[in-house]
């Protein structure tokens, strides 16, 4: 089959144009087409009033050898690549350890079913509650600023991911197509088939819940094993073969001991706990760049009539999404993160005393308000000393200070963008209503940040509101803190996975510091997951 890319039709184009335009761009008769099917669907609103539909499609045409010679040039139409996902090995007829994967977010639910399917039948462990429990954990702190430390946004079965938008891109290279493998999982997992297609695929929060249950359904089907509320405490080492230290197991918080030699943690970017442990037994860390700031609230309406002209509300346009990015005159870069159209900003600490925002939709991406990070990229020369948990240090300081200035109760501090640009704090809220839960308090946000990032993000807002109108409307509402945009550490692995200095440990995922988002997760966890079955399978 051939591939075509950059095939523009008009938004509102009839069904029959697509197939017309791929026998033009291929220079053939329409009845040489044999067969064809989109691959991905995105569209073009550089113009607002002739936003244009850009298909990817696979297409099998009569004298396929022949077309290709002739557009032999052209750099959109090549041969459709393979995507198909093939196992790297297969267990051993007698497994003498079972592998352990701790964390069952995406990364350790992909390195857990990859390894099932190969026949090794992993453990998996989570210190938090299945998925529907974790909800109603969730909802407390939300409702009743009630929290659970240990079953929350962060902690539980599909992690983090699960109260988020549910993006489903990347920018991670995947000549293996490891991302397809992800996407079709989920879609037999009851995702709607349309990720597959969709340049920009998304599943919201209610969706991700029924699908990471049908996903741990799969792996007990095929020998994998599920404990959860199980919270990793310390590890057991000895001295390997090569005379440096070797995994031999895991201590949990219930008093188990889990032996194992090869442990995947997959534990997610707020597993400071685990993190201390793991430091403290001697496992290499280092510390790594993320970013700190606040969530940024514009109504809908504003977002898509800026973006969309007079296209907006267009149903196959949905709510519109942005991403934009400045860097300032101090040096910093100011962009936004994880943009949520149509959702809502969320209460997403794990620590008693600390207050967390992240953002999260439904799959219909309908409620009043867009919300994105608005963050400042910031580095371990900015943290409080050389340590390698420090910027882990300087998360816990911003979140604390946002508890206190939020009323100590779970509240998050808030500022209307005209008044953190005037530097003065905010007396009430405005024309947008904040989505936050339990509530969102006015105040003074400066307080609560380094004055280098309070310098770079109001020289970023004007700029950004001329990029996107209203951007800067002084009604716009920011909330505070934004501090879990990745990782602060990077526990060190080698080619072969491990750990630089551990044998048989697997740093994975986001809270390793190799991933970011759901998608990037996942395909780490397959790609941990293979190197697990290499090693044990040969």
């Amino acid at each position: 089959m051939l591939r075509i890319s950059e095939l523009k039709l008009p938004l509102d184009h009839p069904p029959e144009d697509l197939p017309a335009a791929i026998a033009q761009r291929l220079g053939v008769a329409a009845h040489d087409l044999i067969r064809w099917s989109v691959w991905k669907r995105a569209h073009d609103a550089r113009k607002k009033a002739a936003i244009l539909k850009v298909y990817i499609v696979d297409v099998e045409v009569t004298g396929e050898a022949a077309v290709l010679a002739r557009l032999a040039d052209d750099p959109h139409v090549r041969p459709t690549p393979d995507t198909a996902y093939r196992p790297v090995a297969k267990a051993p007829p007698a497994l003498p350890l079972r592998p352990v994967v701790i964390g069952a977010g995406p990364c350790g639910l992909f390195a857990g079913l990859i390894l099932a399917e190969m026949g090794f039948r992993p453990i998996i462990l989570d210190r938090g509650k299945v998925v529907r429990e974790r909800a109603k954990d969730t909802w407390a702190l939300w409702r009743r600023s009630e929290l659970n430390p240990e079953s929350n946004v962060q902690f539980g079965e599909g992690g983090a991911g699960t109260f988020s938008d549910g993006k489903l891109y990347s920018q991670i290279k995947d000549p293996r197509f490891l991302g397809r493998k992800v996407l079709t999982e989920f879609v037999e997992a009851g995702a709607p088939p349309e990720i597959l297609t969709d340049a920009h695929p998304h599943i919201g929060t209610f969706r991700l819940v029924t699908m990471v249950e049908a996903m741990r359904a799969k792996i007990e089907a095929l020998g994998g094993e599920y404990r959860f509320e199980r919270r990793v405490t310390d590890i057991e080492l000895s001295r390997g073969a090569d005379g440096g230290p070797r995994l031999r197991g895991v201590h949990l918080h219930t008093g188990e001991f889990v032996e194992a030699d090869h442990v995947v943690f997959a534990v997610g970017h707020s597993a400071r706990d685990t993190f201390q442990t793991l430091y403290d037994r001697g496992v290499h860390f280092e510390a790594k760049p993320f970013s700190i700031g606040f969530r940024i609230e514009h109504p809908q309406s504003w977002i898509d009539r800026a973006l969309f002209g007079p296209c907006a509300g267009h149903p196959d346009l949905g709510a519109a999404a942005y991403s934009l990015s400045h860097h300032a005159r101090n040096g910093r870069t100011v962009y936004s993160f994880c943009m949520c159209p149509g959702g809502t900003v969320v209460a997403a600490t794990s620590e008693p005393g600390r207050v967390v925002t992240n953002g999260m939709s439904q799959y219909s991406r309908n409620e009043r308000n867009a919300n994105s990070g608005f963050v400042v990229g910031i580095s371990p020369a900015d943290y409080p000393s050389e340590h390698p948990l420090a910027g882990i240090a300087l998360q816990r300081e911003l979140e604390s200070r946002a508890f206190v200035a939020g009323g100590g109760d779970y509240f998050a501090p808030g500022q209307l963008v005209g008044d953190f640009l005037a530097g003065r704090p905010s007396a009430a809220l405005g024309e947008v209503v904040p989505s936050y839960r339990p509530g969102v308090r006015p105040t003074d946000l400066a307080p609560l940040m380094p004055d280098y990032v309070i310098e770079a993000m109001r020289e970023a807002i004007p700029v950004f509101g001329r990029k996107i109108a209203r951007y800067d409307d002084a009604e716009a509402l920011l909330t505070g803190v934004e501090t879990r945009t990745s990782s602060p550490i990077r526990m060190t692995r080698g080619v072969d996975f491990q750990s630089l200095n551990v044998r048989g440990l697997y740093p994975a995922g986001e809270g390793a510091g190799y991933a970011g988002g759901i998608l990037s997760a996942a395909v780490d966890g397959i790609k941990v997951g293979e190197a697990v079955a290499k090693e044990i399978g040969g």
